[in-house]
């Protein structure tokens, strides 16, 4: 059996836009990013009835909005992630700077009802690290009197994107209700490793509930995705012949892996102080308990190609963020967030070096008249350094939690987000 298994690649999602994405921006692999509003404000935006930058977060936001809003745009992500080891240091290798789009419409049909469509990339990180980052499972090791690669854990991505269709239903002057859909697409699933590469596709469906509710200078807000189970298949190649003529690996199967993305809740409350300031501060969790055993069969035989177990815990991110109205067309967004991990130590993985991370964001919107509008916002992402021994030896097998991974692990993010948005 394989020692390198198919989640520590998954988990590694690389959501997907024009070019892909090469760093989470939240704990775990999630990428909550959906709005340049989003950005400026750390995504605390599950309360906030005035910006349209909060449809993507809490659908039920449209309700409290006149005429139809198209607003496209795109954010650039630039990240870091490195890792010393007994080998010394060692950077994930990939493009610098990666682009992904941001894409929401909301469209009235009368007085009450809303409909929304959006586009956005939920989740998605992706590691590079060279060949002899981890000494341990580095170079070959003898088999049948034949040298064959280790395990090491190279490259891997999953590319997923979200279709969302929502409707919203304006109950009263004071509250707004929601309900939609959560259609992905994994249109590439790659795990490339010394031992063979899987590529393959798939989709999954899931659910959203919101709700919005206004009573003078207070809102709140609730919105709750489902988890959805991503059917995938593709095909395993393996890259060591000798394994093939052993009889340890078929020369090519069809696989497939049934993949969870956690489901997400966030509360939200905003103070508006006056015309000018409003505050905002909301609590997201996320069933990360749903990351858990994930195995890769063959399509045909049913036996276990990969298998790899996470045990990965929920976790809360707690999120502030401030509106401020300059003037008449200029409006100004802060945020912070502290994001827990939902990783221990007893499962850590190199595919995913996650640990608790401080969100910083800075928003700019414009007004330019006849309904249109452009946003900017900046947000810089820092992980706290994460000093990892292992918990057990590696004896081979399953790496996650082993001492073949330890090092002192650091990660940091940049981000810039362009957006263009249109009333009608």
């Amino acid at each position: 059996m394989l020692n390198t298994p198919i989640t520590r690649s998954l988990a590694l999602c690389l959501a997907t836009s024009v070019c892909g994405v090469q760093t989470a921006l939240a704990a775990g692999f999630m990428l909550p990013e959906a709005s340049t509003a989003g950005i400026g404000l750390t995504n605390a935006l599950v309360a906030n009835p005035e910006e349209r930058g909060a449809f993507a977060y809490n659908p039920a936001a449209m309700g409290f909005h006149d005429g139809s809003s198209l607003a496209l745009g795109t954010y650039f992500v630039g990240p870091n992630f490195s890792v010393d080891t007994a080998s010394g240091r060692h950077d994930s290798e990939g493009a610098e700077w990666m682009a992904v789009p941001m894409i929401q419409g909301a469209f009235a049909l009368d007085e009450r009802w809303r409909l929304g469509f959006g586009v956005t990339v939920p989740f998605g990180l992706e590691t590079r690290w060279p060949d002899g980052t981890f000494p341990a499972v580095s170079g070959t090791r003898t088999l049948g009197g034949f040298s064959i690669p280790l395990g090491h854990p190279l490259t891997s991505k999953v590319e997923i994107i979200d279709f969302s269709p929502t409707a919203t239903y304006r109950v009263s002057d004071d509250l707004s209700l929601s309900a939609g859909l959560d259609i992905y697409w994994a249109r590439q699933a790659k795990l490339d490793s010394t031992l063979g590469t899987l590529n393959g596709d798939g989709h999954g469906l899931g659910f959203n509930l919101g709700a919005l509710y206004r009573q003078g200078a207070w809102s709140l807000g609730a919105v709750f995705r489902s988890s959805a189970t991503l059917d995938l298949e593709g095909d395993f190649t393996p890259k060591s012949s000798v394994l093939v003529n052993l009889g340890r690996l078929a020369r090519g199967q069809s696989a497939e892996l049934e993949f969870a993305v956690p489901w997400r809740l966030q509360l939200g409350a905003r103070h508006a102080f006056d015309e000018r300031l409003a505050v905002e501060f909301d609590i997201s969790r996320t069933g990360w308990s749903t990351f858990n055993d994930i195995k890769v069969r063959g399509k045909h035989s049913g036996a276990v190609i990969f298998a790899d177990q996470n045990d990965w815990n929920d976790a809360n991110a707690y999120r502030l963020g401030a509106t401020y109205q300059l003037d008449d067309r200029t409006r100004l967004r802060f945020g912070y967030t502290y994001d827990e991990t939902g990783q221990d130590d007893d499962h850590f993985s190199a595919r995913v070096p996650d640990n608790d991370r401080h969100l910083f964001g800075l928003g700019l919107a414009r007004s330019l008249g006849s309904g249109l509008s452009l946003e900017a916002a900046y947000m810089y992402v820092r992980a706290v350094d994460r000093d990892y021994r292992g918990v057990r030896d590696y004896t081979g097998g399953d790496l996650n939690g082993s001492t073949a991974l330890a090092g002192d692990y650091s990660m940091d993010a940049h981000l810039i987000g362009l957006e263009v948005v249109k009333v009608f």
